[in-house]
């Protein structure tokens, strides 16, 4: 699976921006999509993330009500809209993918997601 992240940029607190994932090479019915973000001087933390086929949605307690994760199926593509942005968001995100498993939470880790994108950079301003 290859992976393109695009749409980052630099917004205001309070803001809003959408990131998109396009996704080529595999159909994506067996996968969870996700969005991670590492920060300056920090470790690559879990956002968001979506089973493709089923379109169960993941958050982060940080970003609970304020990121919602999505995907177009024909395109592809997964999306992060991201509102009320705080100068915490800042970070590059980066979009991955990884075989979809049982359990709880496995989606927050790193090592089950075997693609990543190049990542793309969000700077919210205060």
């Amino acid at each position: 699976v290859q992976l393109q992240a695009s749409g980052g940029g630099l917004v205001q607190a309070g803001g809003s921006l959408r990131l998109s994932c396009a996704a080529s090479g595999r159909t994506l019915s067996s996968y969870v999509m996700g969005w991670f973000r590492q920060a300056p001087g920090k470790e690559r933390e879990f956002v968001a993330a979506i089973r493709w086929r089923r379109g169960i949605e993941y958050y982060a307690d940080s970003v609970k009500g304020r990121f919602t994760i999505s995907r177009a199926n024909a395109e592809n593509t997964m999306y992060l809209q991201m509102n009320s942005l705080k100068p915490e968001d800042t970070a590059v995100y980066y979009c991955a993918a990884g075989l979809a498993q049982s359990g709880s939470y496995y989606y927050t880790w790193r090592a089950i997601y075997g693609y990543w994108g190049q990542g793309a950079l969000v700077t919210v301003s205060s």
